[in-house]
């Protein structure tokens, strides 16, 4: 079920709101698009006037009638554009077909069921979960080029180290021996993303011996250490 044609047409006649580019069209002579008693043609298409509700009655009526059955994106637009035609069709389409509540009520879901969320547990004292992250390259300083940014997950506080980008698995655990051991203890967890440098069986090992767990964020989900990234987002700031 689609509107009444001569209804659509004579509310059509009465409105004389027309892009830029379809006067412009008009004006061309090329055959493409002509005016014929007051109603546009745009290769053999109607022009519908820009008239929001002369365009929510055609998507309307080209979408929620029981015969049509709730089409789809690209059908309910191929359906429309048997007829009409206007700028921004294809937006409009998709917008009333985002919004049409019994299109998102009986929506098939195809993908698959994401997981559960495991948040991070609470610290419950001082440098007893911490994170580590690394900053860089970044512009050579004493040939240093990168920044180990361990933080505090308790307190926040933050400390610094200035290192390279090749940094080795001897210099990071240099790194957790001078910045974290020889001056708040051994932490309990270590959180950090899978960089090699944190990743390593060598590290992995290291750490079971200390007692220490480590905590490897997923990939691409930078969310899982949110507090480090924002950190790492303040001390580029400062640089």
């Amino acid at each position: 079920m689609v509107p009444e044609e001569g209804n659509i047409l004579k509310r059509i006649r009465k409105n004389n709101t027309r892009e830029k580019e379809v006067t412009q069209a008009i004006k061309k002579e090329d055959g493409l698009t002509w005016e014929e008693d007051g109603v546009v043609y745009m290769e053999g298409r109607v022009y519908i006037p820009n008239n929001k509700d002369l365009k929510e009655e055609i998507l309307r009526e080209h979408h929620d009638p029981a015969d049509v059955g709730h089409l789809g994106q690209h059908r309910m637009q191929e359906l429309i554009k048997r007829v009409n035609w206007w700028p921004g069709l294809k937006e409009d389409v998709k917008k009333y077909i985002q919004e049409c509540v019994k299109c998102q009520q009986n929506k098939v879901q195809h993908q698959r069921k994401a997981g559960e969320l495991h948040p991070l547990e609470i610290p419950e004292g001082l440098w007893q979960d911490i994170s580590i992250d690394m900053i860089g390259p970044l512009p050579s300083s004493n040939g240093m080029d990168a920044i180990v940014v361990i933080m505090d997950r308790f307190t926040k506080m933050i400390r610094l180290k200035a290192t390279t980008t090749n940094i080795s698995l001897e210099g990071i655990v240099k790194v957790y021996r001078d910045e974290i051991w020889k001056i708040h203890g051994v932490p309990k967890t270590i959180l950090s993303d899978r960089g090699p440098q944190f990743a390593s069986k060598f590290i992995e090992d290291f750490t079971k011996v200390l007692g220490t767990k480590r905590k490897l964020s997923t990939a691409y989900h930078p969310q899982t250490d949110g507090q480090t990234e924002r950190i790492n987002q303040e001390i580029g700031t400062f640089l």
